[in-house]
């Protein structure tokens, strides 16, 4: 049976811990693996995609292999055909499949359905392989996981639930504000507050998305209702002395974050940003070995 990666429940403490020490070799050595050498791995996007494409596109060409992008209209499922008949024949010409879309119940049938590996590059529930980069990024600045403290300020949305499920996994105390009406169910362990400044308060990182998801209304009472989430100088000092700031972009300034925080010194950004691919490289070495 394929190994699959969904939320990224999938994964044992020590697979994770694995993952993230081959990613840092990986980094350090981008083309020393030649797992999909001679080998094609199709990618499906049903949503809009910066990151997320440059790097698994990237990624998979530095491990020898050929990424295959889809976008919903270029496949016959714009024309009815289901996604049982999609997994069944992808999986005759690929290596694996990743999609990147809005219901989960796509992916789960998608995995159901396929004899190669299928991942999640998002989906309206979760983002696990942005938290694989997250991880990274933590582990770089502090050379540790185990007992972390992460706090996530804003929306209870796909980005908050994937960072409590997998930040547990890892060893990560994950602390989540939202405000009243936008909170995330109880995931995974993760303290849930509606007090931004308590969920800071002496953490090690500190991390946000946008206000408004793709599929989300652009409503004033949104942004209103997430005003006092925010990540700024101010917020920040209330975090430990050495916290970073964290965010998996794209960023709209001024709002969840302002410039002073994304630009400057105490930020790991766009080290994020760069370190998906990494992390990305090492999961599809996990999916494809096994």
């Amino acid at each position: 049976m394929p190994r699959h990666f969904i939320t990224g429940a999938e994964l044992s403490a020590d697979e994770l811990q694995a993952l993230i020490d081959r990613a840092v070799d990986l980094k350090a050595e981008p083309f020393s693996s030649d797992v999909l050498a001679r080998r094609t791995v199709a990618l499906i996007f049903q949503k809009p995609s910066t990151r997320t494409r440059v790097s698994f596109e990237v990624g998979i060409v530095e491990l020898g292999g050929h990424p295959v992008v889809l976008r919903t209209e270029e496949l016959q499922v714009s024309r009815g055909e289901t996604i049982r008949d999609t997994a069944l024949v992808l999986s005759r010409h690929v290596a694996a499949i990743g999609i990147r879309t809005g219901p989960d119940e796509l992916v789960r049938e998608l995995a159901e359905y396929a004899s190669v590996p299928v991942f999640n590059m998002l989906t309206g529930g979760h983002h696990p392989c942005q938290v694989l980069a997250d991880l990274l990024t933590l582990r770089e600045a502090f050379g540790r996981l185990e007992g972390l403290t992460l706090a996530y300020v804003g929306d209870g949305n796909n980005m908050a639930r994937s960072l409590a499920i997998v930040g547990a996994i890892a060893g990560v105390n994950v602390r989540i504000a939202s405000p009243p009406g936008f909170e995330l169910e109880p995931v995974a362990g993760a303290l849930l507050t509606t007090d931004p400044v308590a969920a800071v308060a002496g953490a090690d990182a500190v991390y946000t998305d946008v206000w408004v998801s793709m599929g989300d209304g652009a409503s004033v009472h949104r942004r209103a209702a997430l005003a006092a989430y925010r990540i700024d100088d101010a917020l920040l000092d209330r975090a430990a002395p050495h916290a970073i700031a964290l965010h998996c972009l794209p960023a709209h300034v001024g709002e969840e974050i302002t410039a002073e925080v994304l630009y400057g010194e105490r930020q790991r950004i766009w080290d994020q940003a760069e370190n998906r691919r990494h992390a990305q490289k090492a999961l599809l070495e996990l999916l494809l070995r096994v």
